[in-house]
């Protein structure tokens, strides 16, 4: 990752955000500042990964379909900011193996639950999240952004971030506990706005 590109391309992004789409972020001392951290979100449109990273005070890494690399610009750009490539249509292993490495250098990886945009909020949690919590022993922090699917009216963004939750420290959990684990933290993404209108 260059770290100096990825924080000059947030600090124009927080401008252009915050100026075109008033964002407002809730809950930013909820986010660890060090160690290990999966960022687990909500995705309706294809400004959900640079709105999260802008908000987000940790740098993100994210997996991204390996079609995006090969895009002229594009792809050198998500590359040179930690991006790097998921094949969803074979095996996933490389991404899975590098998540992990990335989360024991105590680094922060970005994740959508539902595996890909899913717009009107249906869609059901995928194994990712629990995987890679199981793998890497780091907890989860659910974030939940509202209004980018309305970005090209201007919609305002606001952007939550919860409480980390972890898997159990000292056992391996079982199968259905990942599936638990899943389920539970793509409920609790969906039920952040509301949580901070209380």
């Amino acid at each position: 990752m260059n770290t100096a590109l990825y924080d000059g391309a947030k600090y124009s992004l927080w401008a252009l955000f915050g100026t075109l789409w008033r964002m407002r972020v809730h809950g930013a001392a909820n986010v660890p500042r060090n160690g290990p951290l999966i960022v687990a979100c909500n995705h309706v449109s294809y400004l959900d990964p640079p709105v999260l990273g802008t908000a987000c005070p940790r740098r993100i890494q994210y997996m991204a379909k390996q079609e995006l690399f090969k895009i002229p610009v594009l792809g050198p750009a998500i590359a040179a900011v930690g991006a790097y490539p998921v094949d969803r249509k074979g095996s996933a292993v490389a991404a899975i193996k590098r998540s992990v490495e990335v989360l024991k250098r105590g680094g922060a990886v970005g994740i959508f639950p539902e595996g890909t945009r899913n717009r009107d909020g249906s869609g059901s949690a995928q194994s990712g999240v629990a995987l890679l919590a199981s793998l890497s022993g780091a907890p989860v922090l659910p974030a939940c952004i509202t209004g980018s699917g309305r970005a090209n009216k201007f919609a305002k963004i606001d952007v939550y971030f919860g409480t980390p939750i972890a898997l159990p420290a000292d056992r391996k959990a079982t199968r259905d506990e990942l599936e638990a684990f899943s389920q539970s933290i793509l409920a609790t993404i969906r039920s952040l706005p509301q949580e901070y209108a209380r």
